[in-house]
C-alpha cells in the first residue's frame, strides 16, 4: 500500500477507537479507516475474564511500558503494560465497570469544558451501555458495552463485605448509582460470562461495512501536514512503508502512552524536548505529555482459613478442570472474575463530602500481577487514592516512532497523595480487623501485622506498591498554556486532528478509567459529526 483516502483516519483501534468506528462508519456517506498496530484478538484469553491475570503480562497483545525511575520509590521501575490488540486495553484490563462521581466531570466544566458536566456525558454513558439490570435513570440498556453483576458466591467476599459494614461503610449494590460510597460487588464488562470489549461490543457488529477498512500491524510513525493541518498518517502497514490520508480528520486514540508519543515524534510538544530528542519543533505545544496521572495502589496480603481461596484451585488440577467444566457449561464461577470482586470506595477522613479511596478485594494471592497464587489460602485487598495531586510526564527520548517514551509517574510526590494513602491502609486494617473476617484470618503476609507506623507502612508501599494501569491526562482538555485540546478535543492551533482517549482527561474520574474512555469517544464522535454537518452548512 502506498498511499490510500479516507475521510476519517482513526490511530487505535482500543477502547476509543473502536466505538468512534462504529459511530462514524454509521453514516454510510464517509470512509473511515481503523489503524491497529497490534493484531486480532484471536487469543483464546483475551475473551475469558479472568485471563486478564496472564493478558497483562503477554508481550504479544501488550506494549509493556515501564514507568520509572520513580523518584518517592526509590527509583523503582513500575509495569504499565498497554493493549496491542483490537480492543485495546479493554481487551487485557480487569474488567471492571466504574464510571466515577458525578463531581468529577463538573470539575472537568469548572475547569472551563463546556458539555463535559456531568448532565452532559451521562446521555453518552447510558447509550453505551447494556445494562444487565435493565435500564434507569442512571443506566442504559440495549448499547453496544455489556455490563454484568458478578457470576460467581464466594464466601471470603461475603466476609469482607460484612465487616465492612460492620466497620461503618454502608453497602451499596450500584457503585454507578446516586452516590460512589459504600461496600459492594463490581460489575463487570461481560457479555454472559464472557469479556466484552470494545472489539467484541463496538467493532465486530460493524466489521463488515463497506464504508469501515479495519488495518492491523498498521503502525503509525509520524503524522503528515499541509501547513498547520494535519492530512494523514505515516507509517508500515503490514510491514511495507505507506501512507494514509484523510480529507477530513485524524483522530488519535492510541491511548494516553501512545498519542502524546505520536504528537511529539511529529514535532508536536515542549519545543526542549523535541529537540533533545532529535525532532524538529514544527508545533510548539507544552502540554503534550504532561499532567500524567494513575492510580497507585498498596496491595494487603492476608492467609485465611476459610474454604474460598482461588489459590486453592490453582494448585489442584482437579479443581481447575472443575472450574473449566463449570464455566464452559454455564459461564459461571471463578473464570468470570475481574481485577476485583468486591470493591469498596470510602472517606478517609469523615468531613469529606466524597469518596476519596477505592478498594478492590480479590478471594486470591500472589506477590504481582501475572506470577503464580501462593500455596497458602490467601486473599488481597488493595488500597488505592482516587484523585492523585502528583504530576508525572512522558517524553520521547529518540525521532524512532518505535523506541519507547521517558515516562515518570511521579506517584506519591505530593504529600495529600502520601496521607490519603496512610488513611486508605489504616481503614484497610480495621476492616480486616472486625468479624466476621477477622475470626478468618491467620496472618498477614503483607506487610504484615508487625508493621504499624507511619513510616513503616509507606516504606512498604513505596516498595511493594503498584500501578492499577490507570494513565490519564497525557494531552488535557482545556484553555491553559498546558492544555492540549480544546472542549471539542481539536487540538489547539492544529486543524485536523483531534484526541479522543483517556490523555484528553484534565483529571483523574473517581475509579476505574475504562467506562469514562468510552463515553469520552460516544461524546467526540457526535461532536466530530456536528463540526462536519457545520462545515458543509457554512
Amino acid at each position: 500500500m502506498t498511499d490510500e483516502i479516507f475521510d476519517y483516519v482513526i490511530v487505535g483501534a482500543g477502547s476509543a477507537g473502536c466505538v468512534l468506528a462504529n459511530r462514524l462508519s454509521a453514516d454510510p456517506t464517509v470512509s473511515v479507516a481503523l489503524l491497529e498496530a497490534g493484531g486480532r484478538d484471536t487469543n483464546p484469553w483475551i475473551h475469558v475474564p479472568a485471563g486478564y491475570y496472564r493478558n497483562i503480562v503477554n508481550p504479544a497483545i501488550t506494549w509493556q511500558f515501564g514507568s520509572g525511575p520513580e523518584p518517592e520509590l526509590g527509583g523503582r521501575i513500575v509495569n504499565m503494560p498497554r493493549g496491542r490488540v483490537l480492543g485495546g486495553t479493554s481487551a487485557i484490563n480487569g474488567l471492571l465497570y466504574v464510571r466515577g462521581q458525578a463531581e468529577d466531570f463538573n470539575v472537568w466544566r469548572q475547569l472551563g469544558n463546556p458539555g463535559w458536566s456531568f448532565g452532559d456525558v451521562l446521555p453518552y454513558f447510558k447509550r453505551a451501555e447494556n445494562q444487565s439490570r435493565g435500564a434507569d435513570d442512571l443506566h442504559g440498556a440495549g448499547g453496544p458495552l455489556s455490563v454484568e453483576d458478578v457470576r460467581m458466591e464466594n464466601p471470603l467476599c461475603e466476609a469482607f463485605i460484612k465487616a465492612a459494614v460492620a466497620a461503618g461503610i454502608p453497602f451499596t449494590r450500584d457503585f454507578n448509582g446516586p452516590s460512589q460510597e459504600g461496600v459492594g460487588y463490581y460489575q463487570l464488562t461481560n457479555r454472559n460470562g464472557r469479556r466484552c470489549s470494545t472489539a467484541v461490543g463496538y467493532l465486530n457488529p460493524v466489521k463488515s461495512r463497506p464504508n469501515l477498512r479495519i488495518m492491523t500491524h498498521a503502525v503509525v510513525s509520524t503524522l503528515t501536514f499541509e501547513g498547520r493541518r494535519v492530512t494523514g498518517v505515516r507509517g508500515t502497514f503490514g510491514g511495507a512503508a505507506g501512507q494514509v490520508s484523510a480529507r477530513r480528520e485524524v483522530l488519535l486514540a492510541a491511548g494516553a502512552v501512545g498519542s502524546p508519543q505520536i504528537l511529539q515524534v511529529s514535532g508536536v510538544g515542549p519545543g526542549a524536548v523535541l529537540k533533545a530528542a532529535g525532532v524538529e519543533v514544527r508545533h510548539e505545544l507544552a502540554g503534550v505529555g504532561a499532567n500524567l496521572q494513575d492510580h497507585y495502589q498498596a496491595r494487603f496480603i492476608y492467609h485465611c482459613r476459610a474454604d474460598g481461596s482461588l489459590n486453592e484451585v490453582w494448585h489442584s488440577s482437579w479443581k481447575q478442570l472443575k472450574a473449566g467444566i463449570e464455566y464452559a457449561l454455564t459461564r459461571r464461577g471463578l473464570l468470570t472474575i475481574g481485577a476485583g470482586v468486591v470493591g469498596i470506595f470510602a472517606k478517609s477522613r469523615p468531613e469529606l463530602e466524597t469518596p476519596d479511596v477505592q478498594f478492590h478485594f480479590m478471594p486470591l494471592s500472589a506477590e504481582g500481577a501475572g506470577q503464580g497464587l501462593h500455596k497458602f489460602p490467601g486473599v488481597i485487598s488493595s488500597v488505592t487514592q482516587l484523585r492523585p495531586e502528583s504530576r508525572g510526564t512522558l517524553r520521547i527520548t529518540s525521532p524512532d516512532p518505535q523506541a519507547k517514551p521517558a515516562i515518570v509517574s511521579n506517584y506519591l510526590a505530593a504529600d495529600i497523595d502520601r496521607r490519603v494513602l496512610l488513611d486508605a491502609m489504616r481503614l484497610n486494617r480495621r476492616i480486616v480487623a472486625t468479624q466476621p473476617f477477622a475470626d478468618i484470618v491467620v496472618r498477614e503476609h503483607a506487610p504484615g501485622f508487625d508493621v504499624t507506623g507511619d513510616d513503616e507502612l509507606m516504606a512498604f508501599a513505596r516498595a511493594k506498591g503498584t500501578t492499577i494501569f490507570h494513565p490519564c491526562g497525557t494531552a488535557k482538555m482545556g484553555n491553559d498554556a498546558n492544555a492540549v485540546v480544546d472542549a471539542r478535543l481539536r487540538v489547539h492551533g492544529l486543524s485536523g486532528v483531534r484526541v479522543v482517549d483517556a490523555s484528553i482527561m484534565p483529571t483523574m474520574t473517581s475509579g476505574n478509567t475504562n467506562a469514562p474512555t468510552i463515553m469520552i469517544a460516544e461524546k467526540a464522535a457526535d461532536m466530530i459529526a456536528e463540526d462536519a454537518k457545520a462545515r458543509v452548512s457554512a
